[in-house]
This record gives C-alpha cells, sequence and structure tokens, in this order.
C-alpha cells in the first residue's frame, strides 16, 4: 500500500514539473513573439514620426511630465532611468524651445519643479496624434474588431509589465 502510495506521489510530482516545464516553454514562446512584436511596431511608428525637431528623449520627457505633472531634475531622471546629468541638454533645450518651464517647488523654495508647457503639450500631441492616427488606420485594415480588442489588451497588460 505504501509502495503505491509513493508510486502515485511520484506521479504526481513527475505530471507537476512536466506541466510546469510546459508552462515555463509557453511562457518563453510568449515573450519572444511579444519582444519581436513590439520592436517592429516601434521601428513602424518611429517612420511615422512628423518631421520636427523634437527628438524621441525629449518627446519622452515631455510625456513624462504630462502623465506625472511637475518634477524635480532628479525625479525626471530617475522616471527617465538615465543619470540627471544625461538630461542636462535635453532640458536646457525643451526650455528654450518653450516646451517646458521651471517653478518654484511649492514644497520646498530651494528646488525647481519642471512642467509642461502648452507649446510642449502641442509638440506632444502632434508628435502621438500622427503615429495613433497611423496605427489606428492600420489596426482597422487588417485586424477583425475581435483582435483590435484584444490588442487593446495587450497594450494595457505590456504597460503593466513596463512598470515591474
Amino acid at each position: 500500500m505504501a509502495a503505491e502510495d509513493d508510486a502515485q506521489t511520484a506521479a504526481s510530482a513527475a505530471s507537476a514539473a512536466s506541466a510546469a516545464s510546459a508552462s515555463a516553454a509557453s511562457a518563453a514562446t510568449a515573450a519572444t513573439a511579444v519582444r519581436r512584436g513590439v520592436i517592429r511596431l516601434g521601428r513602424r511608428l518611429r517612420l511615422e514620426r512628423p518631421a520636427h525637431d523634437v527628438t524621441l528623449l525629449q518627446l519622452a520627457v515631455l510625456a513624462e511630465l504630462n502623465d506625472a505633472g511637475p518634477l524635480t531634475p532628479g525625479q525626471l531622471a530617475a522616471a527617465q532611468r538615465v543619470q540627471p546629468q544625461s538630461l542636462t541638454r535635453v532640458l536646457a533645450t525643451l526650455e528654450a524651445s518653450g516646451l517646458i518651464a521651471r517653478q518654484p517647488d511649492p514644497g520646498d523654495g530651494r528646488r525647481v519643479l519642471l512642467a509642461v508647457t502648452e507649446a510642449g503639450l502641442n509638440a506632444l500631441r502632434r508628435d502621438v496624434g500622427q503615429r495613433d492616427t497611423w496605427l489606428a488606420e492600420a489596426m482597422a485594415a487588417r485586424l477583425t474588431p475581435t483582435e483590435q480588442e484584444l490588442l487593446r489588451l495587450a497594450g494595457e497588460l505590456m504597460a503593466r509589465l513596463a512598470e515591474t
């Protein structure tokens, strides 16, 4: 009887290990497909950018300030995962172009906060708007409504993954 129980336990363990291995392989395959798709779509979306003087890093800074609100240069660098010194020239260019503005921190007068200006919002909207228009048209032309909804959900899931 004990030998039968041991055999059943061993069989259950082997089955669980096999399922875990298959699940890991499935996740790896899915990860590869997502990475490849994101890279290809990212390249295509970069091609759809309007021609203007705002770089991708400058757009990332404008988007962060738009999403998070006014930030210190250090907070902005941390959010972009770069050294503060790496943003010095970018911030100077954005400020000189009138796309961001410095303002005193109401909680600490020694610190400066950076905020996106109306001109910065307009530059961000132009860039994002053109790419969103292209993507919406491509999705409508090539995908079923169910596939479009699946991509919407996938976009939300990818945003959650990016936050980890």
